[in-house]
């Protein structure tokens, strides 16, 4: 697989450093962007403490099926200069906006065959771009249908659940302890908050993300748009019912959801217990094949239309 290096101007001017993944043979090919979960996060989806270990494998499966791929570093991040924890839900938004553009004007890629992939708040933004952009198709893993400050309440009560029971026993002292951190944040005006007089916080990503309803884009996606929605029946950070709304309030008739069996928020299966303490055994093993294979069929059979054949134009069909 062809690998080269892209680097995306943001907006601010800001270089997103990333690299284009482009299958064998002759171009121009049909491609996604892909955007990863929330926090500092490199091209591959890694932060030094959790490795998602994300990016080049989904970009080989895609490859295989004939789709190129763009994935990039968020801001304060691998090769990307800049300050994570200054930087706002918006601008992650704004950052994958550019690299869409950035990738649709490759000489190599096909620009009315581009579509997104994103993965958790990835998914957020790839809701967005669905509904705002010119997209050929959009996978969202792991998203939620639902006001955010509602997915971070359902997500701090999931990740309650699955501590020891020692600590299950402190439910209501913690939960109030988040009520009042949540209530000071949105208190904020400043880019970065301290919690205990200490802990960094970045505020105005909070802020941003807490007001915004992913419904809104989810009800805008444009009917010739197919959407694929996973989520795994174990994820304990965004609730797996919600593909479910999701499937109902995207307009199209190609909205294709899967709840898979034992999958976590991290991609791959745990027939245990969900919790988060069981992310860094589970991180020691490679991204679930299904899903890969999942996601590389359904693009491949959409992104793959005769030359010339704008987005709107395709054929809907429903699974």
């Amino acid at each position: 697989m062809p690998e080269t290096d892209l680097t995306v101007t943001a907006d601010d001017g800001t270089p997103l450093a990333g690299t284009l993944s482009l299958p064998a043979g002759p171009g121009p090919h049909p491609a996604v962007l892909l955007l990863h979960g929330s926090g500092p996060l490199d091209r591959e989806g890694n932060t030094r403490r959790l490795p998602l270990n994300l990016g080049r494998p989904l970009a080989d499966a895609l490859a295989a099926a004939g789709i190129a791929t763009l994935r990039y570093d968020r801001r304060g991040a691998g090769s990307t200069p800049g300050v994570w924890v200054e930087t706002g839900f918006t601008d992650n938004r704004r950052d994958a906006s550019a690299a869409l553009r950035a990738l649709a004007a490759h000489p190599d890629v096909r620009p009315d065959e581009v579509g997104v992939v994103g993965h958790s708040e990835g998914a957020l933004h790839a809701m967005t771009l669905a509904a705002r952009h010119e997209v050929a198709a959009a996978v969202l893993l792991a998203g939620f249908a639902r006001e955010s400050e509602s997915a971070f309440r359902w997500q701090a009560a999931s990740v309650l659940g699955g501590l020891p029971a020692p600590v299950r026993l402190l439910r209501r002292p913690l939960g109030v302890l988040g009520e009042r951190v949540l209530a000071r944040v949105k208190r904020t005006s400043t880019d970065v908050a301290r919690i205990a007089g200490f802990l960094p916080v970045n505020a105005r990503w909070m802020r941003e993300m807490l007001v915004h309803d992913t419904r809104d884009d989810l009800v805008a996606v444009p009917a010739a748009v197919p959407v694929l929605a996973v989520t795994g029946d174990k994820d304990v950070q965004v609730p797996p019912a919600d593909l479910d709304e999701i499937r109902r309030l995207v307009p199209g008739g190609d909205t294709e959801i899967h709840r898979v069996p034992d999958l976590t928020h991290v991609l791959r299966r745990d027939p245990g217990r969900p919790t988060l303490r069981s992310y860094r055994r589970l991180l020691r093993e490679p991204v679930d094949p299904e899903v890969l294979t999942l996601v590389a069929t359904w693009l491949g059979a959409r992104l793959h239309e005769p030359s010339g054949t704008p987005a709107g134009e395709r054929p809907a069909t429903r699974p």
